[in-house]
């Protein structure tokens, strides 16, 4: 049975950098903070500098909106931290003629979301890489009707050997062909 269905396991939003960013921006938003309070209160809230010498308007007023905005979006990172969006597992099954694709999402009525395909639908799996300022490296699902549905999560891209590797795997286990988008 264990030939027969194949899972692949798909983190989330609970990688490093997430947790790097969600840090450093609540850190980063206090420090704002309170630079603007600062200016505000004419009172030193920071142990490492005097923002009580900056002339409130505009700059401390700008200090807060940015410390604000940046504390703002820290809170939103830690819940999708904590609500665990975008994890989730591949199923191929053989035994059903089914892939399943299933991830978490915000809570609402599409908390769980579940595609379905049958492999009568399925042309080939793809793989996509781009390199540049913004480089991808993604395995495809190609479906007959054109679409192309991603099976790897948006993260740091995987090194090219190990991509191809794993379409290779997965392709030899459906028995599709593989190709380039």
């Amino acid at each position: 049975m264990e030939k027969e269905i194949r899972q692949d396991l798909i983190l989330g939003s609970r990688c490093f950098s997430n947790y790097f960013w969600a840090i450093f921006l609540l850190v980063g938003g206090s420090g704002f903070m309170l630079a603007g309070l600062s200016s505000y209160f004419n009172k030193n809230f920071l142990p490492f500098a005097n923002p009580s010498e900056l002339v409130f308007i505009p700059q401390g007023l700008v200090m807060i909106f940015y410390g604000m905005l940046s504390f703002s979006f820290s809170i939103y990172i830690f819940i999708t931290i904590i609500l665990d969006i975008g994890s989730g597992y591949n199923e191929y099954n053989k035994l059903e003629n089914l892939v399943k694709i299933v991830r978490k999402g915000f809570p609402g009525k599409n908390r769980q979301i579940l595609l379905t395909y049958p492999f009568t639908n399925i042309r080939s799996i793809g793989i996509k890489i781009s390199e540049g300022l913004n480089p991808t490296r993604s395995i495809y699902l190609c479906l007959k009707d054109k679409r192309n549905i991603p099976l790897t999560p948006a993260q740091e891209p995987i090194s090219i050997s190990d991509l191809e590797t794993e379409a290779a795997d997965l392709a030899k286990f459906l028995e599709l062909k593989l190709e380039n988008l």
